[in-house]
């Protein structure tokens, strides 16, 4: 397939149900909220997620988990070091960076995808690259109830005078319930400086319809993180006729009424209207 000739738009919807969707570090790790009490997933969080599924798809991923290696280097400096391809075009202060830029984007899909800042310690050359698929922060459609539970360790970390007693107390954060939209975009002008095709747009749906597979912790055991709904619109151009933002608000989520606290996806009713020209893509049976 070729470089990516329809500006696209999607809109995805999530539930979380005695998961913790996305902790903050500081805030001891407690689902992040608002100051009104909405909850929130960062794009980090999200493009992460679509990473891992990507990866488990069979893709090359230049940032990698950790936890997730594949490819036995332990940082992305390594990673580049490591690729013959890249070390070829790198050189220092002469280093062409339009042309590492494009082979990086060859390389890796999450490269071409969301774009990625090369710069390391002791290099006199940085270079960035703008990724054609940007993706905003989740946000719950109704304030969500925060519930945390003490625990307990029931063994020593360490042994001796330096070791916790086995009764060290923590705590664990959950969402009792949440229903977050996911919006995001992905740019024609931007896919065509990447090499971004209408196939790792397919790619990329694919990852969002599955975004929760093999993503299980003990703050998201299995199930408790789900995609509920997928809206993909393509529009008829690069440059379309109508806004990001607009097609966005086609995608109406109310409270049933008589619901005053939502417990599951049911408790809302979804209406996606239309405009002119504009066709879009609907999974809606994913429950």
């Amino acid at each position: 397939m070729g470089v990516l000739q329809n500006k696209i738009d999607f809109t995805v919807v999530v539930t979380a149900k005695n998961a913790n969707p996305n902790g903050d570090p500081l805030n001891g790790n407690r689902p992040r909220e608002t100051y009104d009490g909405f909850g929130e997933i960062s794009d980090v969080c999200i493009k992460r997620k679509i990473r891992n599924r990507l990866q488990d798809m069979g893709e090359k991923i230049f940032v990698q988990s950790d936890d997730r290696c594949d490819d036995g280097f332990d940082s992305l400096r390594a990673r580049i070091d490591g690729n013959e391809a890249m070390k070829k075009i790198s050189n220092g202060k002469n280093t062409d960076k339009d042309e590492f830029a494009k082979e990086a984007c060859a390389q890796w899909i999450d490269v071409r995808s969301f774009g990625q800042v090369f710069a390391f310690k002791g290099d006199t050359v940085s270079v960035g690259v703008r990724g054609p698929v940007s993706i905003q922060q989740a946000v719950s459609v109704s304030p969500v109830d925060i519930v945390s539970m003490q625990i307990t360790k029931s063994v020593n970390s360490e042994g001796g005078k330096e070791g916790k007693a086995s009764d060290t107390m923590g705590m664990k954060h959950r969402v009792d319930f949440g229903l977050y939209v996911i919006n995001g975009s992905i740019n024609c002008q931007l896919a065509e400086k990447t090499g971004f095709t209408d196939e790792d747009a397919e790619k990329i749906k694919q990852a969002l319809l599955t975004l929760f597979e093999n993503d299980t912790s003990s703050a998201r055991p299995d199930g408790s993180m789900e995609v509920c709904r997928l809206y993909w619109w393509k529009h008829e151009g690069k440059t379309p006729k109508y806004s990001s933002a607009k097609v966005h608000r086609l995608v109406d989520i109310n409270l049933n009424e008589g619901v005053e606290r939502p417990t599951s996806f049911n408790d809302y009713t979804i209406t996606v209207n239309e405009l002119d020209g504009l066709k879009c893509e609907k999974y809606e049976d994913l429950l």
